[in-house]
């Protein structure tokens, strides 16, 4: 359809021409070899050579990737609630945010092992400009959310962006995952932005109300939880300027960085969870005599709720709450090793005279603990 061609990943036609273009590029040849370290170039290009779709591709190629990144930098995935999931239905899955490529590898890696339909995943098109991250991200099933638009093109995009989603749940039957707000959480106050909300509803038909057409995309909240979060460091600096209201200015290659630092960096235990939005919530919300911008908002919060009751609960996350509050309320939930290798993270990466920096450091991994105390 005309209508998507800017946004949408490759057909599965495309998708051989296309890994017989990039296969030979540096940084493509640099994932490969990481994924099938065993293997000759010439067996490797024969893997590809068979991969005539996304799911082929998908599933030769990157779930083995994913799968070499959770040995090299994490302690094992685990996952909880997947087996509620009907494998007939499409779903919107909507989920915290921490990692940029992580979060939905992992997601998909779960979905397949469970037998569950793999998602189209969005993606901003800032982290993409590159022609080999294009062409990696369409062969991963990714579309594009146009970033750095004028507020009337941004409507436009955001519209097409709506019916896009629609198209693909409804007409398609394809599973989406989408962050539950734009760009990742950096301070671990997990929230849904309205806006994402707003977005979604923007495909629906005059006649319906808002409520009524969310209830119709089958949202299902996800929480993915990092033991330790590999990019932590990096994110501090904008979390401090933010905490001293000075703008904050990414570098050139910052989110490159990170990507590279989430992928290779230590994250310990990894889990995700998936939920559900109790039926009844939507009825509640629509019996309400508010204005839209309020339903809306009471269902950002219902998905939080959610969100803060799946969310796996790490010692690292209790260390930091007591750490920020200077008590002991959670030593219950931490060994002195724990703790011990906690604060040996923490001294590492922020200089202990530097308060702000440590508070935010310290909240990152606290918020967690106060959301699910304030909100569940």
């Amino acid at each position: 359809m005309t209508e998507f061609e800017n946004i949408r990943p490759y057909n599965d036609d495309e998708v051989n021409e296309a890994l017989q273009e990039f296969f030979v590029h540096p940084m493509f040849k640099a994932l490969l070899q990481f994924t099938f370290p065993e293997k000759s170039f010439e067996e490797i290009k024969h893997i590809l050579a068979s991969c005539h779709s996304i799911f082929d591709f998908q599933t030769k190629v990157i779930y083995n990737s994913i799968q070499k990144v959770l040995e090299k930098s994490t302690d094992g995935l685990s996952t909880s609630g997947f087996d509620e999931l009907d494998p007939t239905r499409s779903y919107l899955y909507l989920s915290n945010h921490r990692d940029i490529i992580l979060d939905t590898s992992f997601i998909n890696v779960a979905l397949y092992e469970h037998e569950q339909k793999m998602t189209a995943s969005a993606i901003g098109d800032n982290l993409v400009k590159k022609p080999f991250l294009m062409a990696l991200s369409r062969l991963n099933r990714n579309f594009l959310v146009q970033r750095s638009l004028s507020p009337r093109e941004m409507l436009r995009s955001s519209q097409v962006l709506s019916k896009y989603i629609l198209h693909l749940l409804q007409e398609k039957k394809q599973s989406i995952w989408l962050a539950q707000r734009e760009g990742r959480t950096k301070d671990g106050n997990d929230r849904t932005q309205q806006g994402v909300l707003k977005m979604l509803a923007l495909a629906k038909a005059k006649n319906t109300d808002v409520i009524t057409y969310l209830r119709t995309l089958n949202i299902v909240p996800v929480a993915i939880s990092y033991e330790f979060d590999p990019t932590d460091v990096l994110k501090v600096p904008e979390l401090v300027a933010k905490n001293l209201d000075i703008e904050y200015i990414k570098s050139n290659n910052e989110d490159f960085n990170s990507i590279l630092q989430g992928a290779l960096g230590q994250k310990k235990r990894v889990h995700i969870a998936v939920g559900s939005l109790d039926e009844k919530i939507y009825d509640e919300i629509n019996a309400m005599e508010v204005s839209e911008n309020d339903k809306l908002q009471a269902l950002a919060t219902a998905i939080d709720r959610e969100i803060y009751k799946l969310y796996k609960l790490w010692p690292s996350n209790y260390v930091a709450m007591d750490l920020l509050n200077s008590s002991e309320k959670y030593a219950h939930a931490y060994s002195v090793k724990d703790k011990r290798h906690f604060e040996r993270r923490l001294d590492r990466r922020v200089d202990n005279n530097d308060k702000v920096a440590k508070e935010s450091f310290l909240s990152m991994y606290a918020n967690p603990v106060r959301n699910r105390e304030e909100n569940v």
